[in-house]
């Protein structure tokens, strides 16, 4: 992904490179001027293509074939750029700046990312039934801790130390296996049923009661000894929920390496003629793919002559 948002910083700079003076022997924009030489806008462009040319040119090709066909709105990008800041908190602003980006760059890449998305799940079906039963597994949350050990007489003998009143985060530095003990305490803030967890360790946690020491739950990963802190109901209703969950099904469904083909199906479409010979190659993996039959195509030929060898 590093690679990916680089790539398009440089491309876009090139591309958004405003009103700029003009080297009369070259009729370049002249971007930069100093005692020791000026730096034309077809310099900056010669020195990017080299560094990145072929991967910045599939990322902006890629963007016009699926918004030739598919549509993304504003709002749609700002409410993914609001859920990643909630998502990351205080390090949002560093981790994309660790990417080279910035709020305004990083939005054009979420851009481009609901683009995929669409295209990814345009033909993608999920039953009412399958949003229903997502939702039931969403909408309530626990938050609690755990100590998880080897073996259950360990665990045992954690649960009697609980019970007894030592201090739960200590602990689980004392005896979980879990690295992350040592900095959290065991804590695993708010979770529900649908959060990739062991599902013998959820269905134990969901279980118990509220701040009731476990006795000891068996999953893949050993014996733990769990503690629910609280518990709530989500506000948003099955309706409010609805358009989110159905796309997190579709996506979950998706067979990802159907979006090259199509993409790649979109290039052939678009009768791309590229002049600059130094990306002349940038595109041919996906006109290959264009080329290449999908594997449903071979199975249905390979269906239809088996019918026509058994008639």
């Amino acid at each position: 992904m590093k690679k990916t948002v680089l790539t398009f910083t440089l491309a876009a700079s090139v591309l958004a490179l405003g009103a700029c003076s003009y080297d009369s022997a070259t009729n370049d924009k002249v971007i930069a001027t100093s005692k020791v030489g000026d730096i034309t806008q077809n310099d900056l462009y010669e020195e990017m293509k080299a560094s990145s040319g072929n991967q910045a040119f599939q990322f902006l090709m890629i963007k016009k074939v699926l918004s030739a066909k598919y549509e993304v709105t504003e709002d749609e990008v700002n409410a993914q750029l609001e859920a990643d800041k909630k998502q990351y908190g205080d390090n949002f602003e560093t981790l994309i700046a660790q990417q080279g980006d910035t709020e305004s760059s990083y939005k054009k890449l979420l851009e481009l990312n609901l683009l995929k998305e669409k295209a990814l799940v345009e033909d993608v079906e999920v039953t009412e039934d399958d949003i229903k039963a997502k939702y039931e597994n969403i909408k309530n949350e626990i938050q609690a801790r755990h100590i998880v050990v080897e073996n259950e007489e360990t665990a045992k003998k954690v649960k009697a130390a609980l019970v007894s009143g030592k201090d739960f985060a200590e602990v689980a530095k004392e005896y979980s296996i879990e690295q992350a003990a040592q900095t959290t305490g065991g804590d695993l803030g708010w979770f529900n049923k649908a959060t990739n967890m062991d599902q013998q360790f959820l269905e134990g946690a969901f279980a118990l009661k509220k701040n009731v020491i476990s006795d000891p739950i068996k999953s893949s990963f050993g014996y733990h000894i769990i503690e629910v802190t609280d518990k709530r109901e989500i506000k948003e209703s099955y309706e409010d929920k609805k358009a989110e969950l159905e796309k997190q099904l579709k996506l979950a469904k998706a067979e990802p390496s159907t979006l090259l083909t199509k993409v790649a199906k979109m290039m052939k479409d678009a009768d791309i003629k590229i002049k600059d010979e130094d990306i002349k190659t940038a595109l041919d993996e996906f006109f290959a793919a264009a080329e290449t039959p999908t594997e449903t195509n071979t199975t249905t030929k390979d269906a239809d002559t088996s019918t026509k060898e058994s008639k």
